[in-house]
This record gives structure tokens, C-alpha cells and sequence, in this order.
């Protein structure tokens, strides 16, 4: 059933986070650096509406972030500022609140709308099934009817079959106090992994366009907004920059994107700058603008023009204690009657889809890339020596055919980490939101088949061929936090071992609940680094280490010290990975192609994650 929202009062409950959501920590606290423009910044939400309930750094929900939107929009009226409100996409896939339901998204859209966003995008997400992007046709464009832009996305009506604009291409608009005539696009980097209902256009054959041109070359604008879900850091953005610079020598430049899951700010030239805002509603991003001529200025404004452009920024930590502080309320005057009731519709969601059903208990945390890879709170370690192995080996070809097997799935098919304590029905979907089973190929050349992961995890041939040849390139393979290292990113970057900790704006990680032993005054996370310094986190952090991880990890199945080298072997791996898994042995001089391919067991890996967790975590155990 559709959610409508519902007028209920909630003078109990006191604040709009998720009952079950811990309370934050005070922490030291940086202002906002207040401007003449203000955006407040979401991306890579991923379904995480309800907020983060292991973590107390990102416990509000999205109902909270309605409320704080209303109170930042109030200052903005008050000061006689500007506030715009953006989201840059991948809405969907990685949390029970949008993958729980059937059919998924029948919950989240309702609650989405809730946010009075003025501008927001696609992300990759919504488009890898005819489904996700026809929800978009249907659902999150009429519900944001004139604010959604697609500058280069276009999708096959549903309705008709004819291939046109997902939404309109820019927007031109002047702001509501400070009359700052903004034109503005939104972008989707150079995706091809999208159904056969969407055709995304790349930047490059973008900007050749004869709406683009024109676009850029009007000059009655005071400031030039390009957000969307590319990396700051991107070729996208940069080919975007250099283009509205050659029609645009001085006017002010604004990019906000997203799809890496990191914080960072990034400074092209003295009047424009990017920032990306992190992931899964951990970070509100902030950013501010002053110095802009506008077409009603005074004075004063003509003064602060002729000073020059300042950008401002800061990456919030999505919990109460934040948002309080930030704009001025408390426990009393902070919720709002909408934000209350768009929490209302999260926790009747969840409720009804029993996210909080446990399926078993973690005995201890297992991290993405707070441990480095082997290491027992590694979840990449477990997943090899305890998950795979038991599962597998239970499979028909290895327990009644004694066929042996190696298997391979990789690193970005996990999304996030396991908290000591319950792993209930939410947090498989956290873990591993993908519903793509695994494949296999059978009677592989054992002295082929063990050497595919070294190519799988090496940058060379096979991954250059398959970014030729499917547009697949090989930084899909690990978790999106990595993809800052793409040497086509980051030109000049530090170099590093496997297990070495990555700077810069990699150097970043999840908060959690207990404080660092070595300066307890300070609770550990964000410590961002970007091109204004290490101050843009609003909350002061102790560091915590991240650490890289493969491409792939690799199980070995039925093998024995006691037995002799197989001749062969079933390759077994993930499904998304298999334009990889084919050329690998193409190039070790196997000659496999899709028609030798097969399903091995129906059971997607987050399937699989959970049955094994069910089976051998219980609850009260140290197991």
C-alpha cells in the first residue's frame, strides 16, 4: 500500500529518530560557515532513511532531516540568505527499508518526498533494472516535478516506447531573497552497466549538444550549478569544468556530486569549487557561497562582490546533537509536525517489513576497510574461511559429485560492516544488498582456474580489456570507497601496500559507539582531508585507519593437504563479475565464452550470508 503522510503527534516520543536509535555523542563542534548561498547537500542515501541504529554518530533519520531543513530554511529567510536543498542520487539498494519489500521502493518513495528538495538527480543505482528506472519515471520525477534534472539520461517511455528525457535537461531559476539567477544541470558520470531502458549519454558527446552550448552561453547568470553523481575528482567533471570555462571566463562555478561515498572538496579555480557528501545518511554535506553579484544587488552586496568568491564547507554528522547545535533547538523545539510524521511512516515501514527480526548475533565487528585484508575482523576474511567454505561445500557438485571448486566474488558486492550484537533482517540487506547469484564455469583447468584472481586483482590486460569491451571499468570490483584511487582520478597519488593506509580524501571510515583509548576525550571517525585543509568535518574526530582491500577474494573448495593437485576444478564467482572471470581466461588461453557459463546455486551471496548466519551465530553464544 502506498504511504500517505500522516498527521499524528508524537509529544511522547520527544525527537523523530527511530525508537531503537542510540543517542548520540557530544562531541567538540565546528560551526557552519555561514554565506550568501547555502546548499544542503545528500547523496548515496542508499535506502538508509531510518538512520544508522548501531551507530550513534548518524542516528537521526530522514524525518530529522526534514525537521533541520525547515529550521535551516527559517535562518535563511531571517538573515535574508539563500538555502538550496540537493540530492545527487543512488537512492535505492542497500538497506531493508527499499530492498525488504516486494515490490522494493513500495515504501521509500512516499517517505523520500517527504524532503522539499529543490534540485536532485540519478545515480547508477536506479538504473541497473528496467524496474528502479521506471520507478523513476513514474514515482521520484512527478514527485519532484520540475526540480529533477537529467542532463544526460534518457529512458524509453514506458508508457509509449519512445526514447526521451528522463526529466528536463537544465534549469534556470532565481533564488527566493538574494534574487542569485543560477543555471543549473544534472549529470550522471559515464555509466554503462544501466538496463536497456535508459541511455546514458557520456559528458563528452554531451556538451557537443546544441542545447548545451547555448545553455552556457547565457550570460544574465550570477552563478553556474552543476551537480550530480560523478566523482569530484572524475574526468566528467573536470571535461564539464573546462567547457563552461571557455564560454564562461569569470562567472562563478558551484559542483556537488557523489557515487564514491566519500567526503571531499575539491577547488578548480579562485571561483569554483565541488563538494561530495558521503554515504548511506551518514553526512549532511554544507556548502556556502559568498561574493556573488545578483541582479537586485545593493551596496553592500556590489562590496562583498568586488572582494571575490568564497566557498565554505562543512560534512555533518547526521546525528541529533548535531543538528540541534546547528540550528539553534533542542529536544523541545527541534521536531517539526512533518518531520515527526515522515519518522512515523519509517518506523511503521520497518515495523511492517520486521527489519528488526534477528537472524542471529555477531560474536564481534567485522569491517569493510577498518581492518586490513587477511585479519580475523576482517568481514572479507570471514567471508573466505568461514561463509564460503560452509556453504559451498554443501552444494550438490562438491557433496555428492566431489567436485573441488574455486571461488571468487568480489569486494564491492559488500557494502558495509557487521556490529557486534543482533544481525537482524536490515542488516543482510546493509551487508550485501545484490540479488545476482553465482555462476560457474565447470571443469576448468585447475593451473588456469587458480590464477584468475591475481589478474582480477592486478591492473593490467584483462581489465583494460574488459573496460574496452563492456565498458566495465576496474575499480567496479572493490568497494566504492576506492574509487578515489583511480589513477584517472588522482593523477598524483601516494603509493601504498595492500594493507598501508589510504590518505587524503580515502582516509575516512564510519564512526562507532566506543571512544579511542588513546585520546578519549575525542570519539574516533571522520577525519577529512581535502583541498581547504583537515578542518571540514563539523564534528572534531580521533583518526581512524582505513585500509585497502582487493578487487577479489578467493575460497577454496573440497581441497585437502592429504590429496593431490586436481586436474580441474568448478570456477564458481559472483555473477556481476563475469565479463572479468571470461577474459581472465581468455588471456591464460582458455577459450570460455557466456554459452559455457551456468547457474551454480540459485541463492544470491546475501542469501547465502544469511542462512549461514542463521545456522551458526545463536544468540547468547561466543561462536
Amino acid at each position: 500500500m502506498a504511504f500517505e503522510l500522516l498527521l499524528l503527534a508524537f509529544a511522547a516520543l520527544g525527537q523523530a529518530v527511530q525508537p531503537s536509535a542510540p543517542h548520540p555523542i557530544p562531541a567538540p563542534l565546528r560551526e557552519l560557515p555561514w554565506g550568501q548561498l547555502q546548499f544542503l547537500h545528500t547523496t548515496d542515501t542508499h535506502g538508509w532513511l531510518g538512520g544508522h541504529l548501531q551507530e550513534p554518530s548518524f542516528s537521526s533519520d530522514w524525518g530529522d532531516y526534514v525537521s533541520f531543513a525547515k529550521h535551516m530554511r527559517d535562518r535563511a529567510d531571517a538573515d535574508g540568505t539563500d538555502l538550496l536543498l540537493v540530492d545527487t542520487g543512488d537512492r535505492i539498494e542497500g538497506n531493508g527499508l527499499y530492498d525488504g519489500s516486494k515490490p522494493k521502493g513500495k515504501y521509500i518513495f512516499d517517505i523520500f518526498k517527504g524532503q522539499d528538495i529543490d534540485l536532485l538527480c540519478s545515480g547508477n543505482h536506479e538504473l541497473y533494472k528496467v524496474n528502479s528506472s521506471d520507478n523513476e519515471f513514474y514515482e521520484t520525477v512527478p514527485n519532484f516535478r520540475g526540480k529533477y534534472l537529467a542532463s544526460n539520461l534518457d529512458i524509453y517511455n514506458p508508457k509509449n516506447g519512445k526514447l526521451e528525457p528522463l526529466a528536463q535537461r537544465f534549469k534556470k531559476f532565481t533564488t527566493k531573497n538574494q534574487k542569485i539567477r543560477i543555471l543549473s544541470f544534472g549529470f550522471l558520470f559515464d555509466f554503462t552497466g544501466n538496463a536497456n531502458n535508459t541511455v546514458v549519454h557520456t559528458v563528452a558527446s554531451t556538451i557537443k549538444e546544441d542545447w548545451f552550448k547555448e545553455a552556457i552561453r547565457d550570460r544574465d547568470v550570477d552563478l553556474i550549478l552543476v551537480f550530480g553523481h560523478v566523482a569530484i575528482r572524475s574526468p566528467e567533471y573536470d571535461l564539464l569544468f573546462k567547457t563552461i570555462r571557455s564560454e564562461q571566463w569569470d562567472t562563478p562555478i558551484a559542483f556537488l556530486g557523489g557515487h564514491t561515498h566519500i567526503r571531499d572538496y575539491k577547488k578548480y579555480d579562485s571561483k569554483s569549487a565541488a563538494m561530495e557528501s558521503g554515504r548511506y545518511m551518514e553526512t549532511i554535506g554544507f556548502m556556502s557561497v559568498s561574493g556573488l553579484s545578483t541582479s537586485q544587488e545593493s551596496v553592500v552586496d556590489a562590496q562583498n562582490a568586488a572582494k571575490g568568491i568564497t566557498f565554505g564547507r562543512r560534512y555533518i554528522d547526521n546525528n541529533l546533537f548535531s543538528l540541534y547545535n546547528h540550528s539553534s533547538t533542542n529536544s523541545s523545539t527541534f521536531p517539526t509536525e512533518l518531520g515527526l510524521n515522515v519518522s512515523s511512516m519509517i518506523s511503521s515501514a520497518r515495523k511492517e517489513l520486521k527489519l528488526d527480526h534477528t537472524l542471529g548475533c555477531a560474536p564481534h565487528d567485522f569491517y569493510v576497510n577498518r581492518a586490513p585484508f587477511p585479519a580475523p575482523d576482517s568481514i572479507f576474511s570471514w567471508l573466505q574461511q568461514r561463509v564460503l567454505p560452509d556453504y559451498i561445500s554443501a552444494s550438490t557438485r562438491v557433496a555428492n559429485e566431489s567436485k573441488k571448486a574455486i571461488v571468487i566474488t568480489n569486494t564491492g558486492g559488500i557494502r558495509f560492516d557487521i556490529f557486534k550484537g543482533p544481525f537482524t533482517r536490515d542488516t543482510e540487506f546493509l551487508v550485501s544488498p545484490f540479488t545476482s547469484g553465482l555462476r560457474y564455469i565447470a571443469d576448468v583447468k585447475y593451473e588456469s582456474a587458480k590464477r584468475v584472481l591475481e589478474l582480477l586483482n592486478n591492473n593490467g590486460p584483462v581489465l583494460e580489456e574488459v573496460a574496452r569491451q563492456h565498458g566495465l571499468a576496474s575499480w567496479a570490483l572493490a568497494p566504492p570507497e576506492q574509487v578515489s584511487d583511480r589513477p584517472e582520478v588522482i593523477a598524483e597519488k601516494d603509493s601504498f601496500s595492500d594493507n598501508l593506509r589510504i590518505p587524503h580524501a580515502s582516509d575516512q571510515i564510519p564512526l562507532h559507539p566506543n571512544r579511542n583509548k588513546d585520546n578519549p576525550a575525542l570519539i574516533p571517525g571522520y577525519t577529512t582531508h581535502d583541498d581547504l585543509g583537515t578542518d571540514g568535518d563539523d564534528t572534531v574526530h580521533s583518526e581512524i585507519s582505513f585500509y585497502r582491500v582487493p578487487n577479489c577474494i578467493q575460497a577454496d573448495i573440497g581441497f585437502s593437504e592429504q590429496q593431490e593437485t586436481p586436474q580441474t576444478v568448478d570456477l564458481v564467482y559472483n555473477a556481476f563479475i563475469e565479463p572479468w572471470v571470461i577474459l581472465a581466461l581468455k588471456f591464460l588461453g582458455e577459450g570460455y565464452g557466456k554459452g559455457d557459463t551456468g547457474d551454480y546455486m540459485r541463492e544470491s551471496l546475501t542469501e547465502v550470508i544469511s542462512a549461514w548466519v542463521g545456522e551458526n551465530w545463536g544468540c547468547g553464544e561466543e561462536g
